[in-house]
């Protein structure tokens, strides 16, 4: 438990429990020193990613589905 006025350990916020607090960390990806307010990937890493991995939206044409008769229609049904 910590007291008011003290931070934790690898925060460099004045206030710990203050929104935007940033810790510092290595980034998981890149292996740099970082200071960022979640774990994870890096902002130049993650800007690489979305680069990387972002693809644009493409228009599909489907073929209209048409039903299929898989049953042979038993001898009474047919019958006149």
């Amino acid at each position: 438990m910590t007291t008011p006025g003290m931070t934790q350990p690898g925060m460099t916020s004045s206030d710990p429990d203050e929104v935007g607090g940033s810790s510092d960390f290595v980034c998981p990806r890149c292996a740099a020193q970082v200071a960022e307010r979640f774990f994870g990937p890096c902002e130049a890493c993650r800007k690489q990613l979305a680069a990387t991995f972002t693809k644009a939206a493409v228009d599909v044409e489907v073929a209209r589905f048409e039903p299929v008769m898989h049953v042979t229609p038993n001898q009474v049904a047919t019958k006149d």
